[in-house]
């Protein structure tokens, strides 16, 4: 009890309680004293020597103090191969960065060694697999529709898929579908319909982004939220789409196979989801959610097949490939998201951008990031701004539906070449356009815009390039190839290095190998330097690391060799 004149509590207690514990205390020194009495003394013996009658004697010590010094270099050699595995980690590292910035450098294909690997271990996160799954939908399609983000429709265009539908023969058509549309303010979406329309048929589409999972049960719960689903449920353009599929599809007199495409994040698989209703293919803000083709039934004439991303090819600008390539945000390095940031801002107001993000001023990128992440609390340790995520997120945002922004359209109407008169007439025929322009009219009346001025003015640029044909994609080899790779090299420079010895026990015969060893590696070494003549910049970086790994083979033998002391044959 606590006294009320006193800061400290008093610590003294009762005399019953006081001799209860000692009492307690006292029964289990009892109690641990019985069960170790029972289990018998088993404390470690003092080591008495060797006595000084016995015979021998300086032998049995010599040979104690040889068996000790075994033991010692067993412990040495653990620790070199524990350095000498950390070197090997370091080494394959190296070459990762060495191919890397060789093939930016020559901008060469990956040597001849690495292809039979990519084959074997192409899945379906490569771009091969994209660009082949790709092909079987457009090659399967009655009708192509090309997915653009109405924000930037000029920059979601891809000129070679447009011109292997056009260019196909047979009576595939091509359809322009422009999503996204509640993002951008009403008279920039008329302008951009007005332009699309004049060479392909353009359809207006806001997907929905809430729907509900086929595959799931409802769960009814007590109390429900109240949200309002009234933005995000509903979808406008879905009606005029599939009586413009249903038309075409009468006409040819069969059941027709629509495939999806587009870049990533322009609302392909919602767009399926909202034709049919229920969540059939699955979305997500990530790029690159669908990797393979996937057909869904609409109804009984009309199939749709979900296709995975176009691979946006690396000569594109540095907005395009910020904005149109397939990046896993949450593996990609640090670099390429600042200069995806970087790009993004570069092509936008300034004042429209402090202003959507309530931000002061700034100089340049890495200080509007720095601002960001203060103001959204991405902190590192010790209050440094986490720059690198806040990137991502931008990235994020500006790819997702975030953040309203818009393009204007080129003041001139320029058809690409491979576009002719010819072309756009045999693309219009079997579509009611006077319909078209009709349902079109209708699904703009019924959205609400953001106005001009809430709205970010985006400089867009080109269409962007994209690649369709497997054998035009530059495969960038992933981190188990790359391992295996280098482990495939390593063991060819360790047959040069390693030499074939076989079980000894003697330790003197293990001396005279590793000495013959340490010449025979003497020698290599100025065989190796004798063949290094003018080397340039990145000659020089690879002589570094062999010269670093050159040391860290020189400070222990291969880890073939079976060195360890047998303690099978120790004095006892």
């Amino acid at each position: 009890m606590k006294r009320p004149k006193l800061k400290k509590a008093s610590k003294r207690l009762t005399c019953h309680k006081r001799y209860k514990i000692q009492k307690k205390i006292r029964e289990h020194h009892r109690k641990v004293r019985k069960e170790a009495k029972k289990r018998g003394r088993k404390k470690p013996k003092k080591d008495p020597g060797v006595p000084s009658a016995a015979p021998f004697k300086e032998e049995l010590l010599r040979e104690a103090e040889q068996r000790k010094q075994r033991l010692e270099e067993l412990k040495q050699k653990q620790k070199l191969n524990r350095q000498k595995e950390h070197e090997k980690k370091r080494k394959l590292e190296a070459k990762k960065n060495e191919a890397k910035i060789r093939e930016k450098v020559e901008g060469k294909e990956p040597s001849g060694k690495s292809k039979p690997n990519t084959n074997k271990l192409l899945d379906k996160n490569s771009k091969k697999s994209f660009c082949r799954e790709l092909k079987k939908v457009i090659e399967a399609s009655d009708v192509v529709l090309e997915v653009l983000d109405a924000r930037d429709p000029m920059g979601c265009r891809c000129p070679q898929l447009e011109q292997a539908v056009t260019c196909s023969g047979g009576d595939k058509k091509l359809l322009l579908v422009l999503n996204k549309i509640d993002l951008v303010p009403k008279e920039n979406l008329e302008k951009w319909l007005n332009y699309l329309k004049k060479e392909f048929p353009t359809v207006a589409f806001k997907s929905a982004t809430l729907m509900k999972d086929r595959t799931m049960q409802e769960q009814f719960t007590k109390r429900r939220a109240r949200v309002d689903l009234s933005r995000t449920a509903e979808c406008f353009g879905s009606k005029c789409l599939l009586k413009l599929l249903q038309e075409h599809g009468r006409t040819q007199n069969k059941a027709i196979q629509v495939g999806v495409v587009g870049f990533p994040n322009v609302g392909k698989s919602s767009i399926i989801n909202s034709l049919k209703g229920v969540r059939a293919c699955n979305v997500g803000l990530t790029r690159g959610v669908t990797k393979s083709m996937q057909i869904v039934h609409i109804d009984k004439q009309t199939k749709m097949l979900d296709s995975p991303s176009i691979i946006a090819d690396l000569s594109n600008n540095a907005v395009a490939l910020a904005l149109r390539s397939i990046i896993d945000t949450e593996e990609s390095g640090s670099a390429g998201v600042l200069e995806g940031a970087d790009a993004i801002l570069n092509h936008c107001s300034k004042q429209q951008v402090m202003m959507h993000y309530s931000i002061p001023d700034f100089r340049n990128t890495e200080e509007f990031l720095t601002l960001l992440a203060q103001k959204r609390g991405m902190l590192k340790k010790g209050g440094v701004p986490d720059i690198e995520n806040i990137a991502k997120l931008l990235l994020c945002d500006w790819t997702g539906a975030k953040i309203s922004y818009h393009s204007q359209p080129p003041g001139s109407q320029r058809p690409p070449p491979y576009l002719t008169e010819d072309k756009i007439a045999e693309m219009q025929e079997c579509f009611d356009l006077k319909n078209l322009e009709e349902e079109n009219n209708k699904t703009v009346q019924a959205l609400k815009y953001p106005s001009p001025a809430s709205s970010i003015l985006f400089q867009s640029a080109a269409m962007t390039d994209g690649t369709i044909e497997e054998n035009k994609v530059i495969e960038v080899a992933s981190e188990w190839e790359n391992l295996e790779t280098s482990k495939e090299g390593e063991k060819e420079e360790e047959e040069d290095f390693t030499e074939s010895d076989d079980d000894q026990d003697n330790v003197e015969e293990e001396e005279m190998d590793i000495k013959e060893e340490s010449k025979a590696q003497v020698t290599r070494k100025a065989k190796l330097g004798k063949r290094q003549t003018s080397p340039t910049n990145s000659e020089k970086q690879i002589a570094e690391s062999e010269h670093s790994n050159s040391l860290s083979f020189s400070l222990d033998k291969t880890a073939d060799e079976d060195d360890a002391y047998d303690f099978n044959t120790d004095y006892v």
